[in-house]
């Protein structure tokens, strides 16, 4: 490494590590103070585990900030020092004096993603589990009166839930069979509860119903006691009832407990989909369309967020050439980067909610305009 990479490395780490933290620290104050009518009298170890669950998916957020400030503070300085005129008149170019930049912001980027693919989705529904289930004590109740889609066709609702014993009161499964949606199992429970991915009942009774045939019941012949008892049990092939009062149906789903609260907890659910959740929506057979092209646009965006580091530190250099002459404007001309990026980012965000057959082009529309921008720019500067 040579001597002027090693002092440019010395300009950018202080204000990148700076600005995380920075900017870190004000989004997890946002998030304890909207939670913190909620959390009076809960431990503060179980507060600082709760804030910190939420590291991963806000570093994602704010990293792009971090490298704008960055690039800003860093090479605003160099060029009113007149350090890179120094440089330059050494016969050292540019692109020699900026290319720590561009590897700083790399690392940055792969960062990034291996956080949004794989680390953020896991302490996302993390986060909701210990939220609902500990800090509030709310657990289940906040899903009272919904209908719960638990994947692989099957749906929960519940009309009650006790914390204390974190049992469900009143519960109704209903499994409906695809192809035929007036054929479907449909369970009734007195309680049940919900741990893991098991869902385990008692008090049941299990009915499956072939609403199809139940118009067949109006025409059976009123003084024909056998035909009816026929299309009756066509209507209802098969019914099941426990031998005993304790008896426990057990059945599996595909969500778990936390994943529940991470998707329907929320007035916005949660980000809890990674790597392998969108590569199976993405080739798994039978994936409904509308499922599988908002697996495209979730995984485009987790990889586009991401590679924005690259391209603001890009956008950001001819800012930081022309206009970094002190710290208090590197920060200001930092800020206004940021959000523009990030409001073309969301308004690209919408544009690929209207454009079905190729959703792409609206994420990634933020990167390419600032990449380039910040190359017509460089070529001016």
């Amino acid at each position: 490494m040579t001597r002027l990479t090693r002092y440019v490395l010395r300009e950018l780490l202080p204000p990148l590590l700076s600005g995380t933290l920075l900017f870190t620290a004000i989004l997890s104050f946002g998030y304890f103070f909207v939670s913190s009518q909620w959390l009076r009298g809960v431990p503060v170890g179980l507060v600082g585990r709760w804030i910190g669950l939420q590291v991963p998916d806000t570093l994602v957020k704010i990293l792009p900030m971090a490298v704008v400030l960055m690039t800003v503070v860093a090479f605003g300085r160099l060029a009113t020092e007149r350090e890179l005129v120094a440089v330059q008149s050494g016969g050292i170019g540019l692109g020699r004096v900026a290319r720590p930049v561009a590897v700083v912001a790399a690392l940055v980027t792969a960062l990034a993603v291996w956080l949004s693919l794989w680390v953020a989705p896991r302490a996302n529904v993390e986060t909701r589990g210990l939220y609902w289930d500990v800090l509030t004590g709310t657990g289940l109740s906040r899903l009272v009166g919904q209908t719960l889609d638990l994947r692989g066709g099957l749906t929960l609702s519940l009309a009650g839930y006790d914390h204390g014993t974190r049992r469900m009161s009143g519960v109704r499964v209903e499994r409906w069979q695809p192809g035929d949606l007036r054929r479907g199992t449909v369970i009734f429970a007195d309680a049940g509860t919900f741990e893991g991915n098991t869902l385990n009942l008692t008090g049941y009774q299990v009915f499956t119903v072939n609403y199809g045939a139940a118009a067949n019941l109006a025409r059976v012949p009123e003084n024909d006691p056998a035909a009816f008892r026929a299309a009756v049990a066509e209507v209802f092939p098969s019914v099941v009832l426990p031998e005993r009062a304790e008896d426990t149906l057990t059945l599996d789903t595909g969500l778990s407990r936390q994943e529940t609260f991470a998707q329907y907890a929320d007035a916005i659910g949660a980000d809890s989909q990674g790597w392998p959740q969108l590569v199976t929506a993405l080739t798994a057979p039978g994936v409904p369309e509308a499922e599988r092209r908002d697996a495209r646009i979730n995984l485009n965006r987790k990889l586009a967020l991401p590679f924005g580091n690259l391209v603001l530190a890009l956008a950001a250099l001819p800012f930081a050439l022309r206009y970094g002459r002190t710290l208090g404007v590197s920060l200001g001309i930092a800020l206004m980067i940021a959000v523009a990026y990030y409001l073309l980012f969301f308004v690209g965000l919408t544009v690929a909610g209207s454009l079905p057959a190729l959703p792409e082009l609206g994420v990634w529309l933020a990167n390419v305009v600032f990449a380039g921008a910040g190359l017509w720019l460089l070529r001016r500067a």
